[in-house]
């Protein structure tokens, strides 16, 4: 009669758990959870398509206050790159550099704007290394175009 240990329970069970969880479903799972964050605060600083609304120029003037960046322009160029960071991590389109985009991103607005946030930023950085690290996985355009 075999006696299974308690590593060989904890094995057996960690090997169907990585069976249930392929890792291209976790890199789909992560494009579109941290694309979607960033897409939605993106929405907020914008009217219609992509104008770059006054409340959201306020708001890097009178809140955000980053050094060195004019609040009109950071404004615009954070407007625009939570829109188009996300849409490329939804199609897997480059993804490890729109990945590495969003994590100066959020090390900006760790470092900058929020710093009491940090459990938040840290979550957003571990998913976004994710995908810094192994990419978007099979169900992307990256794997489609062969683009490592």
């Amino acid at each position: 009669m075999s006696h299974l240990s308690l590593r060989d329970l904890h094995n057996g069970a960690a090997r169907r758990l990585i069976h249930w969880t392929p890792e291209d479903l976790l890199a789909l799972a992560a494009r579109f959870g941290i694309g979607a964050i960033f897409w939605l605060s993106g929405r907020t600083k914008v009217d219609g398509l992509l104008h770059v609304t006054d409340g959201a120029i306020a708001l890097f003037r009178d809140e955000f206050k980053l050094p060195l960046i004019a609040p009109e322009l950071a404004a615009h160029l954070a407007a625009y790159a939570e829109h188009l960071f996300p849409l490329l991590l939804f199609a897997g389109l480059c993804t490890r550099f729109s990945a590495l985009a969003l994590l100066g991103m959020t090390a900006v607005i760790e470092i900058f704007v929020y710093p009491d946030a940090w459990p938040t930023h840290l979550s957003w950085a571990a998913i976004l290394l994710y995908l810094v690290r192994h990419g978007g996985g099979r169900l992307s355009l990256d794997h489609l175009l062969r683009l490592r």
